[in-house]
């Protein structure tokens, strides 16, 4: 087994029953339906894999749970990019280094985004910078991970369901190892 697989499992197993950032599910939960999401979608195994592991930055600091309700931002997404870099390509990377900005460029972009986002999406989407500016829009669209990155944060959006049923993370276990360098 691969050393990722390993500190996955690990982090997971000690961290996975934290709260998921003010949301009615754990950090783990939150992960399966983000990777569930994913895979009865089709697409490939690195955003099956992105998905499962993009709010990892979130297990990686030792910040407070409630860090956005205080006024701080945990940057989560660099963390998660920082860790996760050594073990994988930019197609599991980048799109989890890019799912906050691609929140905020929903935001900007698609009627009724904003309104949708929980309690707790508003208050990182004040700290992470509000809503994209018209130039910010046309920078990011241009990112070959554009699509890969608004596609992780619709999963990620939708992943806050407590007690829905999925797959363990046993399952993408083979997934980490054959997407992983």
């Amino acid at each position: 087994m691969k050393e990722i697989t390993q500190k996955v499992q690990h982090m997971f197993a000690e961290l996975g029953d934290s709260q998921y950032g003010g949301e009615a599910v754990s950090q783990l939960e939150h992960a399966l339906q983000c990777a569930q999401l994913a895979t009865d979608e089709g697409v490939s195994a690195e955003l099956i894999v992105a998905s499962l592991l993009h709010d990892i930055g979130h297990l990686l600091h030792a910040l407070p749970n409630d860090a956005p309700e205080i006024g701080i931002d945990d940057m989560h997404e660099n963390l998660a990019k920082e860790f996760l870099d050594r073990y994988f390509n930019e197609a599991v990377t980048e799109p989890i280094h890019l799912h906050v900005n691609a929140k905020r460029y929903l935001c900007n972009r698609e009627a009724g985004y904003q309104a949708l986002l929980s309690e707790p999406s508003l208050i990182s989407l004040a700290l992470q910078g509000g809503p994209m500016t018209e130039e910010e829009c046309l920078i990011f669209e241009q990112n070959p991970h554009f699509h890969a990155s608004i596609q992780l944060r619709k999963y990620d959006d939708a992943a806050k369901i407590p007690g829905l049923q999925v797959l363990p993370l046993e399952h993408y276990l083979d997934l980490i190892e054959n997407t992983s360098l």
